[in-house]
């Protein structure tokens, strides 16, 4: 069977995702048309509803008994205005394709479009998996949960994402954690209001906020070395309600931790927890925390970064190993902490707009590398050479 997608089909697939973005969770109208489009170039075995809507895609080797091996693509956009004056532009008001999920889901389509005629070659089984809800640290773990997941255990997984600052078409690779670990943290501090004439009857978390504002935003230097760097940005705080009259009694502080590996955020989550309660103490406030958007590190597999790197080889593609771990964070850690794996990019050109910029587009011109970087590395885990 000869793939039935040409290279303008696939351009064309790319930019109707991007004309209908759909944010994390409500990717409903996305998966169906995966689902329709994998029917019609003829996989048999389809599943829907993964994880919320999350769509996989199973195909059989003929060659006989081998691993599984998970391909993941993602499927949601972000709450983000499209800017880029393109004919595909957003459909949606305020919701758009503006980290590249159009392009990756794509890429992925192309893969099983090639590899459908490959499989009398292959012993194993391929997942293509289309991923719900990864903007929000969400998606992966719904997946993994599912129990209809079990029956697609795999023995690898793998997954890409397209970044600019690098040449396009370049192959960035990176053996242990590739990207950083992050969660967000939120703290409410709860304490009594009174007149604003009379600060000295009330309970308030003015000085408290103020006083974790810098402590959180100190605290890496306080619990890690250098070498095992961490950040905390401080991204919203909120004190009592607009009232002159009034000595506030609420507030909230939220706050962005991240770091290269799990352990450290670990210590630095405890740390935080730890800030908070001394600060709440000595103000005699009550206090809560919660912890939002909670993304793994991604550590990648010495075995499987070589694998991709013969594949980079034999495609005469630009191999780059940066030094250390991206500041970012990926859902597909949560796959990686669970199997084998490797997140791997692939450059968008050094002057292209930044992921999560208004103007972002994703560039076609990557469509072709990525379908054969992924076919590479299954052709080397499932062939039968």
């Amino acid at each position: 069977m000869s793939p039935r997608l040409s290279e303008s089909d696939l351009r064309k697939l790319r930019r109707e995702l991007h004309r209908r973005p759909e944010p994390s969770g409500a990717e409903k109208a996305t998966a169906a048309r995966i689902a329709q489009i994998l029917t019609v170039l003829g996989v048999d075995e389809i599943r829907t509803g993964l994880g919320g809507h999350g769509v996989a895609a199973v195909l059989e080797g003929g060659a006989g008994d081998g691993p599984t091996i998970l391909l993941r693509a993602d499927l949601d956009a972000l709450p983000i205005p499209d800017r880029t004056g393109k004919d595909w532009s957003s459909t949606v008001p305020g919701t758009g394709h503006m980290c590249g999920h159009d392009g990756h889901m794509t890429i992925l389509t192309g893969v099983i479009d090639r590899l459908l005629g490959e499989l009398d070659g292959l012993a194993g089984r391929i997942v293509a998996l289309y991923q719900p809800a990864e903007e929000i640290a969400h998606g992966a773990r719904a997946v993994l949960d599912d129990p209809a997941f079990r029956e697609l255990e795999p023995d690898y997984v793998c997954a890409l994402h397209n970044l600019p600052g690098f040449p396009t078409g370049a192959v960035i690779l990176r053996e242990g954690t590739f990207a950083s670990a992050s969660r967000g943290l939120i703290l409410r501090l709860h304490g009594e209001t009174s007149h604003a004439a009379h600060p000295e009857d009330a309970r308030t978390p003015a000085p408290a906020l103020a006083a974790l504002i810098d402590g959180l935003t100190a605290l890496p230097q306080l619990v890690t070395p250098l070498e095992q760097a961490a950040l905390v940005t401080v991204i919203h705080a909120e004190l009592g309600e607009i009232a002159f009259g009034t000595t506030p009694g609420e507030a909230v502080v939220m706050a962005t931790l991240r770091a290269h590996r799990d352990a450290e955020m670990e210590r630095l989550g405890e740390a935080a927890l730890r800030l908070a309660e001394g600060t709440a103490r000595t103000w005699n406030l009550d206090w809560e925390h919660e912890w939002v958007e909670v993304f793994p590190a991604c550590p990648n597999q010495a075995e499987l970064v070589h694998c991709l790197a013969e594949v980079a080889d034999v495609l005469e593609l630009p191999v780059i190993r940066p030094a250390v771990p991206f500041p970012w964070s990926e859902d597909f850690g949560a796959f990686l902490q669970r199997y084998p794996g490797v997140l791997f990019g692939l450059g968008a050109g050094e002057e292209h707009p930044q992921l999560h910029s208004s103007r972002y587009d994703f560039p076609d011109e990557l469509i072709e590398p990525g379908i054969e970087l992924f076919s590479g590395l299954v052709r080397r885990l499932l062939g039968v050479d």
